[in-house]
C-alpha cells in the first residue's frame, strides 16, 4: 500500500486513466468491491483522474482496518 497516504481526512490516493471511460470503469468496479465490503469511499473524477479518500465514519473519520482492507481491494483492481 506504499502508494497510499495517510493524511488526517483518511487514506488518500489519485489514479490517472488513459481517458474517462477508463477511469470510469475503474469506478465501476470499485463500486462493486465497495458495495459488498459494505464500506464506501469519497471519491471524485475530473475526466481521467479518480481521487479517493477513505476513512471510517462509525469511527469519526479515523482510519480504520477496513480502509485498509478496501485500499488493498482497490489496488488490485489497477
Amino acid at each position: 500500500m506504499s502508494n497510499w497516504e495517510e493524511r488526517p481526512e483518511g487514506l488518500c490516493r489519485t489514479f490517472e486513466f488513459g481517458d474517462f471511460v477508463q477511469a470510469f470503469a475503474f469506478m465501476t468496479r470499485v463500486a462493486l468491491i465497495a458495495e459488498r465490503m459494505g464500506h464506501h469511499p469519497s471519491w471524485t473524477n475530473t475526466y481521467n483522474t479518480v481521487s479517493i479518500v477513505l476513512n471510517t465514519h462509525d469511527a469519526g473519520g479515523a482510519i480504520t482496518d477496513k480502509d485498509h482492507r478496501l485500499a488493498k481491494a482497490i489496488d488490485k483492481v489497477v
